[in-house]
């Protein structure tokens, strides 16, 4: 019982922070990264697909991704799915192949997605503590329903704590890299 419920605390905390980090690919650097168009679907023979599977995402330079859809027809609904993303980006095809060119951000720009770096680390160390929480909760009605002993529940919140901080040093982890990507020139 004890260990259902600290197995199931370490998985709901871990994708927690993957979702946290999933959210900070999508933040814009000064950097080209693939990972950048990952979210973005494309219609694709009356279906909406990812991109990825579309066409090839490969980083040209420092500044520019390149798109290479596997058909030649796919050139203009990709174009088009880029420019109508939220990303705020201008593709340009030559042909086959589609660059897109990411502007240099300014420091006031910076300085507003490392707010946002912020903020988006807080949901998760709330979303983690949230998850402590429940957990916290379900040891109190086991002890409750004198299924455990209070050794048991104080060894098991102890556990849950350890998690609870190993996640959260993550999370952390995780915001201060971004936060330095994004304040590079």
């Amino acid at each position: 019982m004890i260990s259902d419920i600290t197995k199931d605390a370490d998985t709901r905390m871990g994708k927690s922070v993957e979702s946290l980090s999933q959210a900070l690919r999508k933040l814009r650097t000064g950097r080209a990264q693939t990972s950048l168009l990952d979210h973005l679907t494309v219609d694709y023979y009356g279906s909406e697909v990812p991109l990825t599977q579309a066409a090839n995402v490969a980083v040209e330079d420092s500044r520019t991704l390149t798109v290479t859809p596997w058909e030649q027809k796919m050139v203009q609904v990709i174009e088009k799915a880029i420019m109508n993303s939220d990303l705020g980006l201008t593709p340009t095809s030559a042909g086959t192949v589609i660059r897109v060119p990411l502007p240099a951000l300014t420091e006031e720009r910076r300085k507003d997605l490392a707010r946002l770096v912020k903020q988006e680390a807080e949901n998760g160390r709330v979303a983690v503590r949230n998850i402590r929480r429940d957990a916290m909760h379900h040891l109190k009605e086991l002890l409750k329903e004198k299924e455990i002993t209070e050794d048991e529940e104080r060894r098991a919140e102890q556990d849950i704590q350890a998690l609870t901080d190993k996640h959260v040093a993550r999370v952390d982890e995780i915001s201060e890299e971004k936060q330095k990507e994004i304040m590079e020139f």
